[in-house]
């Protein structure tokens, strides 16, 4: 990819492809919700809010078939830019997991998922802490309530996006700005006191985390979980979206165990039993499940649903 020199506070980044390219299939897994802040989706592309080294920045992605247009605004657009190719899936690699040897082993709704999606990468942003921040807030709630927290959380503290940004497009806040959070207001945005406490924890620490962003993915995920309150399953959903790790699996999650047990082989299995499902292609786990996701399968509805609490009334 080749940059250009735009005016002042308005840079771009132009890029192709070889084939086909799918920017919402790619970066859709980074969105927290059609409402999130931070993220907005819009006819002239996919749109991005955040901070940098250099201070905040708004982030347009758009395509046209192979190519790739990126645009940024605000101080930070240049570093922005920089993380666009990773942002993208332009290094994401799937060649060992098309090779016909490997691709033989495969179940075929996964091969048949895979011909129909050839065009999805897995992205890799690079922001440890704003990966953090959601996941954490996800953890043990369904994602009614945690998406409903980080919109409340981010649109109230977040910054404005700068440059041409939708209305209401917002900044992911800076660990300084969660650190200001009162205790009412993660209250308000219900958002109870071990995840409001464990963000705080990351909030502290986000130097260091930070450098886990040029650490290999397992090392990333095994200090990450050094961090009381983030575990096996807060550690795979972080390194999936600033990794674009190929074989971290959300072990502990509420529903994939089961979801994967019912694709592969009819029935629901825990979470020992998706890892021996998913071990013959040890090193592509995490694709294999994207592909299952994206393959349309829908397991049986039946069974207990995680109930949504509200914690704002306690």
């Amino acid at each position: 990819m080749t940059a250009t020199a735009f005016p002042e506070a308005d840079s771009a980044l132009t890029g192709e492809f070889e084939g086909d390219y799918d920017l919402h299939g790619t970066v859709g897994v980074l969105r927290r919700g059609s409402a999130d802040p931070a993220v907005r989706v819009t006819p002239e592309g996919c749109w991005f809010a955040f901070t940098t080294a250099a201070g905040t920045a708004t982030l347009l992605l758009s395509e046209n078939g192979s190519i790739i247009r990126a645009r940024a605004w605000g101080p930070g657009a240049a570093a922005a830019l920089d993380t666009v190719p990773g942002l993208i899936g332009q290094d994401d690699d799937w060649s060992g997991f098309d090779d016909a040897g490997f691709h033989a082993t495969l179940p075929r709704m996964v091969t048949e998922a895979r011909r129909r999606h050839r065009s999805v990468r897995l992205p890799a942003t690079g922001r440890m802490f704003d990966a953090v921040v959601p996941a954490v807030l996800e953890q043990k709630v369904t994602n009614i309530e945690a998406r409903r927290g980080w919109r409340y959380l981010v649109a109230k503290y977040g910054s404005p996006a700068p440059g041409p940004a939708p209305a209401g497009l917002r900044a992911i806040p800076t660990p300084a700005q969660w650190l200001r959070i009162p205790s009412w207001e993660w209250h308000r945005a219900g958002v109870g006191p071990q995840r409001s406490d464990t963000v705080m924890r990351a909030a502290r620490l986000a130097s260091g985390l930070e450098r886990l962003a040029q650490a290999p993915c397992a090392e990333a995920a095994a200090k990450l979980q050094t961090v009381p309150g983030i575990g096996i399953w807060t550690a795979a959903e972080v390194t999936q979206r600033t990794h674009a790790d190929p074989d971290s699996v959300s072990v502990g999650d509420y529903h994939l165990a089961a979801y994967v047990g019912w694709a592969l082989i009819g029935k629901p299995v825990d979470d020992d039993g998706m890892l021996e499902l998913l071990e013959p292609w040890r090193g592509h786990r995490q694709r294999v499940v994207r592909m299952i996701m994206l393959s349309g399968f829908r397991k049986p509805s039946f069974g207990p649903r995680m109930t949504i609490q509200d914690h704002r009334r306690h």
